[in-house]
């Protein structure tokens, strides 16, 4: 099975899941006194985001340090809306946002799904990318050259985190993330849940450059890897005068899985790990308008194989503004139809 199709049951998966969270939430009720939400009413947001993946390649043994390989993903700008349920953004990584710094270009395909159910923070992830460079700027480059540039790099992983918050009449991801709703008190929540990750990085020829000079028999030019296991943590929103927020969430996980290297050999070692979940975010929000800068980061760390420590590292940043209006009958009746379920 290919880790695209791996992408596409788990999102089939989720949203089976998350209808069946619609028919639960007819017996959720929040404290309006923590939070407000906004039920017939549309959230309108126009934004900034830059969604990256990236591996770390880590010798454990000093023959070749740390590679930080980077894809040159682009700046982009967007509009979007939710309504109940329903989410849809979209956006493009215009020109003069994106001036060429010489650090190669990347095609990607960047799958993130970021859902708040009542009681719930689910997280989906499929990555599809093609074209890296290492991160530290004139390293390994030859004269003329800003980055060193791995064109016929590969990475494609998916994966999916599920969590139970515990306070979620009180506390709400979605006033920090989806601005659909208003947390007017400060509150935070226990979270517990599950995740599990899988795909591969490769390359035409070896992911470690040969002017390195690393043993031979270390070398290698794909990793596959899978880890899945339990998490908990923490989130937290201090809000200052009803409209000013900072917002924190971390989670830790322990994953048991696998990571082989492959070159002259294949090696493979199973393991567990230690993996982190963090999303922050800040801003203003009120009745009918917001704005906020907030940041989703996941660290995978694969089993140690040979020496390597190696990681995969998921980032999206967004700027949002944000307002709120109640739609004109047409609309609203048009909307209703294509989202039938609850509000969640």
């Amino acid at each position: 099975m290919s880790v695209k199709d791996l992408f596409l049951k788990l999102l089939l998966t989720s949203g089976f899941f998350l209808v069946h969270l619609t028919v639960l939430a007819q017996s959720f009720s929040s404290d309006s006194s923590y939070y407000q939400r906004f039920p017939g009413e549309v959230t309108s947001r126009f934004y900034f985001s830059r969604k990256y993946t990236g591996v770390d390649i880590k010798d454990r043994l000093g023959e070749i340090g740390e590679l930080n390989y980077r894809p040159n993903s682009t700046l982009n700008m967007g509009i979007g809306t939710s309504y109940h349920a329903f989410n849809l953004n979209l956006a493009l990584g215009f020109g003069f946002l994106n001036p060429d710094v010489g650090k190669g270009d990347t095609k990607y395909l960047d799958l993130q799904v970021h859902a708040y159910p009542n009681n719930f923070a689910i997280d989906l992830f499929g990555q599809f990318y093609k074209g890296f460079h290492l991160k530290q700027e004139g390293y390994l480059t030859q004269e003329g050259e800003n980055y060193y540039y791995r064109p016929d790099m590969k990475v494609r992983e998916v994966g999916a985190s599920v969590k139970y918050v515990f306070n979620g009449k009180k506390f709400s991801y979605r006033a920090a993330f989806l601005q659909t709703e208003w947390q007017k008190k400060s509150a935070g929540s226990l979270l517990v849940g599950f995740e599990l990750y899988g795909g591969v990085a490769k390359g035409d020829s070896t992911l470690i450059p040969s002017s390195l000079m690393i043993n031979p028999e270390r070398d290698f030019d794909k990793m596959g890897f899978f880890e899945f296991g339990p998490n908990v943590g923490y989130a937290y929103t201090l809000v200052i005068d009803q409209h000013y927020f900072i917002m924190g969430s971390a989670n830790g996980n322990i994953g048991l899985g696998f990571n082989n290297l492959q070159g002259d050999s294949k090696r493979t070692n199973w393991n567990v790990n230690s993996n982190y979940f963090l999303k922050g975010s800040v801003g203003y929000n009120s009745r009918r308008w917001a704005i906020n800068a907030n940041y989703v980061f996941s660290n995978l760390r694969l089993a140690k194989v040979d020496g390597f420590n190696n990681q995969i590292v998921t980032g999206n940043y967004r700027l949002n503004f944000i307002y709120r209006f109640l739609p004109g009958p047409k609309v609203k009746k048009a909307l209703d139809t294509v989202n039938p379920y609850l509000y969640l």
